[in-house]
Parts: C-alpha cells; structure tokens; sequence
C-alpha cells in the first residue's frame, strides 16, 4: 500500500465534492492536498470525468514540481498549486473550479464587493481579483504565471484571512488549513458571488458593508473572542 494512500483518498473525497456542489461540470476543476513533512501533494489527474476518477488516478506531485506516484498525468493547473503551496506555507489545500458566478465575477476583472453580512462571516474585505495576465506570462509557463499573479495579488492581504481569489478572466480558487476547507471555501465562494450578482444587479450602486458590520460578523466567528458555535 502507498504511504500516501490517505492523502490520496482524502484528495479523492473533495474532487467528489466539487461536483457534489455543483461548482464545475465534466472535467472542470480539481483538488489538491500538501503533505509538508514529505514535502509534496496529491491532485486530480488531467481531463479525468468525476465519474471515472479512482483514488488510484490521484497522483502525487513533488513541491519541487517532480512527480512521485501515479500513472496519469497531473492536473494542467498542477504548477498553480505548487506556487501556491511553496509561497503560501500556512495552506493545506487549494482547489479551483468554474463556479459560474464567482467565475462570472472573475470573467469582468472585478473584486467581489462586500455588501452584506454573510460575506462579513467569512472576510472582511472583497473578495479579490488578480490583474489581467501580461501578454508575456501567457506566453510563457502559463499556468505557474497564474500563481505567480495570485501571490501578487496577496502582497498586502493574508492568504490565512482571505482564503479565496478571482483570476482576471478565469475563475476562482480557494485555499485553507485542509482540503476539506478549500473546498468548504469554494461552496462559500460560490454562494457570496451569486448573493453579490443579486444585490448589484438589483441595485448596482448598493453600497459596500460598514466597518462595524463587517467586524461584528467577521470576529463573531473567528479569533479568541468568537461566540458563534459551540465550544
């Protein structure tokens, strides 16, 4: 048995839920998970159906981008998470789908804005979007560039309290402590950018959340002083 057979299953389960949310249809997406102390991760296989994928298609991808295990070729965003991986260290997983609202957002170059509550829950900033690729990055290693325009975007921002971006006419990708989280971020992700479409498309000059709203919620639910839950 492979020494990474459970990072491999629990790689397996979060792809599943990719289609279980609806956050991408056919082939559209992928889960990664890292394993620091063997310095690599698991990710979906390229063009693989969710329907077809086995725990045995997940292949294992050094952080030196070598592979490891696995029989299939890696995801084409492979380079993405590994620059996520090695810049980001506190992150545990990442996944990116076509969720088409976060990706409708995405598609029009703008910050998700922060208009209500349910986003405060969860950040207390827009949700950001990346510059629009140079002509020389996508004429380049296109895939590592788009890492690369992700930890640019996070040069003044916390991956560890923004756990999600919008890639300039892509889509989005999510991050957090575990896989289980990314993916629990995409669903969230998803959800704040349909709400958000709602609300501008209702009114497009709604205004942006206050301050104090936006840190009631937001430390109601994180930080040493949270209430929200259970103990």
């Amino acid at each position: 048995m492979s020494k990474f057979s459970e990072l491999k299953k629990r790689v397996l389960e979060c792809n599943m839920g990719i289609q279980e949310h609806k956050l991408a249809i056919f082939t559209w997406g992928n889960v990664s998970a890292v394993d620091r102390g063997n310095s690599c991760f698991a990710i979906k296989p390229s063009g693989v159906a969710y329907d077809n994928l086995t725990v045995d298609d997940i292949v294992v991808v050094g952080l030196d981008g070598s592979i490891i295990e696995g029989d299939r070729r890696p995801s084409s965003d492979t380079n993405t998470h590994l620059v996520l991986y090695n810049s980001f260290e506190t992150i545990g997983g990442v996944v990116h789908t076509h969720s088409p609202y976060a990706t409708g957002w995405a598609q029009t170059c703008t910050d998700i804005p922060i208009y209500g509550t349910t986003h405060a829950d969860h950040l207390t900033k827009p949700v950001p979007c990346t510059a629009v690729m140079r002509d020389e990055q996508i004429e380049g290693d296109y895939e590592t560039e788009t890492g690369v325009q992700i930890v640019e975007t996070f040069r003044d921002l916390y991956p560890s309290e923004v756990e999600m971006v919008l890639v300039a006419c892509h889509g989005p990708f999510t991050w957090g402590a575990t896989p289980e989280k990314a993916l629990y971020n995409a669903v969230v992700l998803e959800e704040m950018a349909r709400m958000a479409f709602v609300t501008h498309t209702v009114r497009p000059d709604t205004p942006e959340l206050k301050e104090s709203l936006r840190a009631k919620h937001y430390y109601r639910k994180h930080g040493k002083n949270a209430y929200y839950g259970q103990n």
